[in-house]
């Protein structure tokens, strides 16, 4: 099994259980660590809009909670034609992961699109100089 492969069906079941009663709109993520384990996260909405937290910061802390400190790959699945991160999310990943980290992009049925960070996220947020 491929890491793609592996990545996606952790985030496929990630999705499902999803807490959406609003939007009814299930996203899940799945990360390969620096340590070269698994993670995953989904999208937990709050009657306060925008308190929710999507699947990918949801994995991002399941990852810094078991140890790992950054991102190898990503992958980010929802029924949709195409749903990358937003831009809190590109961020958040960007935080982890090198610019040149792959984020496939899926939904329900196999990859639709595979991104680097950096390409998602060319002029983000850095509070100190990178080399």
């Amino acid at each position: 099994m491929s890491v793609f492969d592996s990545l996606f069906a952790e985030a496929k079941t990630a999705r499902e259980t999803a807490y959406v009663p609003y939007s009814r709109f299930k996203v899940g993520a799945a990360i390969l660590t620096n340590n070269d384990s698994v993670v995953s996260g989904c999208n937990v909405e709050n009657a306060a809009y925008p308190e929710g937290t999507c699947a990918e910061a949801g994995a991002i802390a399941a990852m810094i909670r078991a140890g790992s400190s950054r991102i190898k790959e990503v992958v980010v699945i929802a029924d949709a034609a195409l749903c990358t991160p937003c831009g809190g999310c590109r961020q958040k990943l960007k935080e982890f992961a090198d610019n040149d980290v792959k984020v496939h992009v899926a939904n329900l049925e196999g990859l639709r699109r595979t991104f680097t960070v950096g390409e998602l996220l060319p002029a983000g947020f850095e509070l100190e100089e990178q080399n």
